[in-house]
């Protein structure tokens, strides 16, 4: 596990992933059987990966990524490092016959996405890489109204993402300050439209053009260690796609916005049966047969509560946290062999579509978004 002393590599891929399959007796199998998890921490800095190892009873851990690489005794490489780095990291692991495990974006670029894509099926090893977002509770359950056929024929879908990420001076920021530096792989579109992708391609359909523009709006930042810096690439992006099957969704993604809103992203989806709005966690519904009739009166106050008329779905499942349930999927694939459509090649599709995002925001135009083949 490379990259566990990250925030995201700590947090959500160790602790509440690895570390709690490790101490639900390993990943169940079909058989009745569980696998347990036998992980090697890797970081730079050796009294870091010590600290948390010990905190977290692993008792492996390591400065050396080579030698971890070419330990026969390690099956998965898992990188949740910087992504400047990734490709070459992943090539290696995939030389020494590793199975792949990685964070999103897998590259910055799409040549390089497509490589490691080709040569991890050229030796035939498995790959996965994180698409945490399907597995919340609130898109869960948008999938479940989509496939009753609650939503009828869809129409569009709304996504506002964001919150005010402080910028360091007299408040300490919530995000890590290479977040705002192009060379540092850092960019709001870089990081969330590979997200965006694989949401709109498994839930609503499959995006086909896209039309976007990003903002940088605050230029100046302070750093963890307090020095001022440059932001150099964009903290809000705004982005229009075209869907198949006539679905349109625009979604406004912000570092620099104050929430107004019920949680800190929510998706909309409209369709001539019904509507719904999601959360994290909670999402509400309302059917065509109890959907308010306002009339446009510019000279009175609004008299309907419109969320009040908004029913909220039950939480008829038990949702487990969706990192770790994508790692017990991926787990199951390297060793069962069962199916796993979160593969590396649907990173590269995250890629490319920050590509091409990136392409209408420079040329001011819309930008197809064609089908990516190995």
């Amino acid at each position: 596990m490379n990259g566990v002393t990250g925030r995201m590599g700590m947090n959500q891929h160790l602790i509440r992933s690895v570390v709690a399959i490790r101490a639900q007796g390993g990943v169940p199998l079909s058989d009745g059987s569980r696998v347990q998890l036998d992980p090697i921490l890797i970081g730079r800095n050796a009294d870091k990966v010590e600290a948390l190892a010990k905190a977290y009873g692993i008792e492996r851990w390591s400065t050396d990524l080579d030698a971890a690489i070419a330990d026969p005794k390690n099956e998965i490489f898992f990188d949740a490092a910087t992504t400047q780095m990734r490709p070459t990291l992943l090539q290696k692991a995939v030389s020494a016959g590793k199975h792949i495990y990685c964070e999103k974006p897998i590259a910055t670029n799409l040549d390089e996405a497509l490589g490691i894509c080709r040569f991890a099926k050229e030796k035939g090893v498995k790959t996965g890489t994180v698409q945490d977002k399907l597995f919340l509770p609130g898109l869960m359950k948008l999938r479940s109204l989509r496939d009753s056929g609650f939503f009828g024929r869809m129409l569009s879908v709304r996504g506002e993402f964001g919150y005010w990420v402080f910028e360091g001076d007299w408040q300490a920021a919530q995000r890590p300050s290479w977040n705002y530096r192009s060379e540092d792989g850092g960019g709001m579109i870089l990081d969330m439209v590979c997200h965006w992708r694989y949401v709109l391609d498994n839930l609503f359909g499959e995006v086909e053009a896209v039309s976007c523009l990003g903002t940088t709006d605050i230029p100046e930042r302070v750093d963890e260690n307090g020095k001022r810096y440059k932001a150099t690439t964009d903290d809000a992006a705004y982005a229009t796609f075209q869907l198949a099957g006539g679905v349109i969704a625009q979604i406004n993604m912000s570092w620099v916005t104050r929430v107004y809103r019920d949680d800190l992203v929510t998706f909309q989806v409209d369709g001539t049966l019904g509507s719904a709005v999601a959360g994290l966690h909670d999402c509400v519904i309302q059917p065509r047969n109890a959907t308010p009739r306002p009339v446009w009166n510019p000279d009175q106050r609004q008299s309907i509560d419109f969320r009040k008329t908004w029913m909220q779905m039950p939480d008829n499942t038990v949702y487990d946290n969706g990192f770790k349930t994508q790692w017990e999927m991926f787990i199951r694939h390297v060793v069962e062999g069962t199916p796993y459509s979160h593969t590396l090649i649907e990173g590269a599709k995250g890629v490319q579509l920050v590509e091409c995002a990136l392409q209408s925001w420079k040329e001011r135009r819309w930008v197809d978004v064609p089908k990516l083949t190995l």
